[in-house]
């Protein structure tokens, strides 16, 4: 699933392409948006803005009208000049916006959904996220409540869960982690406020910095090195590099299903054996 830096970065890169556009072709195989589609047309509305909301990708048109997509696993935003041939096939196509200078294609997107602004106020899930550690302020002590809300659950767990914090994935999970030196098995209540918000401001520092970097492939090793190959487990501390020796103490890194949906944890046995771990 892409973490919130893939989302901020798409939806920047479909603001730069789209906003103040108007959409000259709309098309969906979905029936959810073609339904809508037919009872108040895309086209010939203006793209105000696109923007990210932890992991939902907002597009606002004219008139009041927000599409929400979700990337899941599998989806993904492409951006095209009119005519030019897609990287992906058209059997891949859930959405297309397009104007006179760009066209906007969503591949493989399982979650898309027209919204009006009373609905997009009271979207269930887009009203529950957490504070989003990619916007503009991030409310720490709100993130910091709503952690202690979870005090008996894993910390690994309680950063995947977007409703207490949004825009960590299982990646900047792993990595966060390690850099804090704490186990992901240790428990909310088991971690001090000073430590919960250390872990809140690395992830925050880990996420703005990749958000800046040329390429889309997370780095969060300080030591990596481009063009030293395409193992992207050479760019992160601990996450895909099981078995690998630990870059500080060299001990094996250990992997496992960990959380209610089975997501693979990464860490070093050795730097994260105690909740109190030097970082």
């Amino acid at each position: 699933m892409p973490e919130g830096d893939a989302i901020f970065r798409t939806a920047r890169t479909l603001q730069r392409a789209l906003a103040g556009r108007t959409v000259t072709r709309f098309e969906s195989v979905l029936p959810a948006l073609t339904r809508v589609h037919d009872d108040a047309p895309i086209t010939g509305r203006v793209v105000e803005r696109v923007e990210a909301a932890g992991k939902h990708l907002l597009v606002r048109f004219s008139g009041g009208l927000t599409l929400r997509t979700h990337m899941r696993m599998s989806g993904s935003w492409h951006i095209y000049r009119p005519g030019e041939r897609w990287q992906r096939p058209r059997r891949d196509m859930r959405v297309v916006v397009a104007t006179d200078a760009f066209e906007a294609i969503a591949f493989n997107v399982p979650v898309a959904e027209f919204l009006d602004e009373r609905d997009a106020a009271r979207h269930r899930e887009l009203r529950a996220l957490g504070p989003d550690l990619l916007g503009e302020t991030f409310d720490e002590t709100e993130a910091l409540h709503r952690m202690r809300a979870h005090d008996s659950d894993a910390i690994a767990d309680v950063l995947l869960n977007q409703r207490v914090v949004a825009g960590i994935g299982n990646v900047y999970k792993s990595e966060v982690l390690f850099v804090q030196g704490t186990s992901p098995f240790a428990l909310v209540r088991d971690l001090d406020d000073e430590r919960l918000r250390s872990i809140l401001q690395t992830a925050r520092r880990l996420l703005i910095a990749n958000v800046t970097m040329l390429d889309a492939a997370i780095t969060t090793y300080i030591g990596y090195r481009r063009g030293t190959g395409r193992d992207e487990s050479q760019r992160r501390h601990v996450y895909g590099r099981a078995r690998k020796p630990c870059r500080r103490c060299g001990t094996a890194i250990r992997v496992q299903p960990q959380g209610p949906h089975v997501r693979l944890t990464y860490w070093c046995p050795r730097c994260q054996a105690t909740v109190g771990s030097p970082t």
